[in-house]
């Protein structure tokens, strides 16, 4: 055969490759309102930066006539390109061929991508489209699942792992997905979950649709399995190349810092007054946010899940910063088991990274209740304080109104090594409300009041006397557990101050195999 044959056979297998299972099935994929793979990983990375890897991959499957129909690349799209300039390898898995079933050299392309990006320290993305594990192939396919989790595991806390839900993702292949940090799905088109519908029906009796067992917004407000929930796969693209931009390639690096252009003395005077005078009413912490923040830019990470905290990046002078921040516009800010999974996972995963934290507090308390207790809110509770301080991270606390009891310890406190922590004049740092301290202060006072008026009275001089003492900063001031009382408006100041003078921290932890955090 002439050369010029062979580059002819060369440029036809390439094609042939490119067309996944063909034709048929890509219109069949496209009137879903669903892209292929290789067309996701085209709007994913920067324009002509992506090099495949293992285009000419066959199953070695014998079983059940499998070996009569083989597709180039066996259903698994993988290789590296580039985001904003930054490398970053991917794998993106296509439903057109054997409906994205997982075999044993699918497997291995999805290992040797994720090998690669440890080896290089870069971030790894993967799109899942998949039926779950080719069942020709048994136990070789379980096995492949199997080998891509130990690689997750390992690349924990190493590089970051964003997976895509954009289709069926079942059965074993969930695991993957949580095994990674971020997860998002697709409205309406995507789905997660270990046993589907008609198991459920026969073993459990119970009828459910598809969509609401592991749809997308069930994943996004009930489980909290999924971060970001996407009206479609473009918009999922796109928040994946704007997470990034928070993101270091590894975790032995910073994240990108950015040139600035919102001064950073900039005051908001709208601050001053955001406070409600009566310390039940609630107002928006994402007021807040969005007037300290730069540029007003913030991307909320678990927007539909456990309102009650608020988490997510935005920048400092250029520099990417965690925040976590209580909402008392939502079931006044309380913690609950959801809002402390919630917020603990974030703060592990910005200490992984290399990312400072700043935490916003105005937190009443935990929720009590029966549910809380019976579903282990202790332990929930104890994730977010370990958290906290295990984290070596520069770490910055505002207290802006309410901190009580084990709440106030479990937002990053002093004693959980805040390395700053300051206080609006508003702040009320106390073990309970005044209300509920004068009932167990004066509990035997007010069982011999029998007088209405005289109770009223007497509670009233008590509520106001524990009001003065813990309803401002300065008692923790006075201990030097608040760091400074500060102005509202001038927060930015210093906030931004406060973390350019930890930039050099250093900190770490006793050595030890790995913690045993309460899980």
């Amino acid at each position: 055969m002439a050369n010029q044959d062979k580059i002819n056979e060369l440029i036809e297998k390439r094609a042939q490759a490119r067309l996944g299972g063909g034709e048929k099935r890509i219109e069949s994929q496209h009137q879903k309102g669903k892209f292929t793979a290789r067309e996701r990983i085209d709007m994913l990375l920067d324009e002509g930066s992506f090099e495949e890897f293992d285009m000419f991959v066959t199953h070695r499957c014998t079983n059940f006539g499998l070996e009569k129909t083989k597709f180039l690349g066996d259903g698994v799209v993988t290789g590296h390109g580039t985001i904003d300039g930054r490398v970053v390898y991917v794998f993106s898995q296509d439903f057109t061929v054997f409906g994205g079933s997982l075999s044993e050299t699918f497997a291995q392309k999805i290992c040797k991508v994720m090998d690669m990006a440890m080896k290089v320290g870069a971030p790894l993305i993967g799109i899942n489209d998949s039926g779950g594990a080719r069942i020709q192939e048994g136990v070789t396919s379980l096995a492949g699942y199997a080998e891509i989790f130990q690689r997750n595991i390992l690349a924990s806390g190493v590089i970051p792992q964003i997976s895509a839900i954009f289709g069926p993702c079942a059965g074993g292949a969930v695991y993957s997905p949580a095994l990674t940090d971020f997860i998002m799905m697709t409205d309406k088109s995507s789905y997660m979950f270990v046993t589907g519908p008609k198991v459920v029906k026969t073993v459990t009796g119970e009828d459910i649709s598809t969509e609401d067992l592991g749809g997308a917004s069930v994943h996004a407000s009930k489980s909290g399995v999924s971060h970001f929930l996407c009206e479609d796969e473009q918009e999922g693209l796109l928040l994946i190349r704007k997470l990034l931009e928070y993101l270091p390639q590894n975790n032995l690096e910073e994240p990108p810092v950015t040139l600035c252009s919102d001064p950073i003395e900039r005051m908001d005077d709208n601050l001053n007054e955001i406070i409600p005078e009566n310390p039940n009413l609630p107002y928006d912490i994402k007021d807040v946010i969005y007037s300290l923040v730069d540029n007003q830019e913030f991307l909320e990470v678990h927007r539909n899940y456990a309102k009650n905290i608020f988490v997510g990046f935005a920048k400092f002078n250029g520099v990417p910063t965690g925040i976590i921040a209580n909402q008392p516009n939502y079931l006044a800010g309380v913690l609950d088991i959801e809002a402390s999974r919630k917020a603990a996972r974030f703060v592990r995963f910005c200490d992984a990274f290399n990312i400072q934290i700043l935490t916003l507090v105005d937190v009443p308390g935990f929720l009590p209740g029966s549910r809380q207790e019976y579903g282990g809110i202790i332990i929930h509770g104890a994730k977010l304080l370990f958290a906290y301080g295990e984290a070596t991270v520069p770490k910055v606390t505002v207290t802006l109104r309410k901190s009580y009891g084990g709440a106030h310890d479990v937002m990053s406190c002093k004693q959980l090594r805040g390395d700053l922590n300051y206080a609006w004049p508003s702040a009320e740092i106390a073990v309970m409300g005044a209300s509920g301290a004068i009932e167990v202060l004066e509990g035997r006072k007010l069982k011999e009041l029998t007088d209405p008026e005289e109770k009223a009275k007497f509670i009233d001089e008590k509520v106001n006397e524990y009001k003065e003492k813990f309803a401002n900063p300065y008692q923790a001031a006075a201990y030097g557990y608040i760091d400074d009382v500060i102005e509202p408006r001038n927060t930015r100041f210093r906030i931004i101050r406060g973390f350019e003078s930890l930039s050099t921290k250093k900190l770490s932890n006793p050595p030890k195999k790995h913690c045993n955090i309460p899980l």
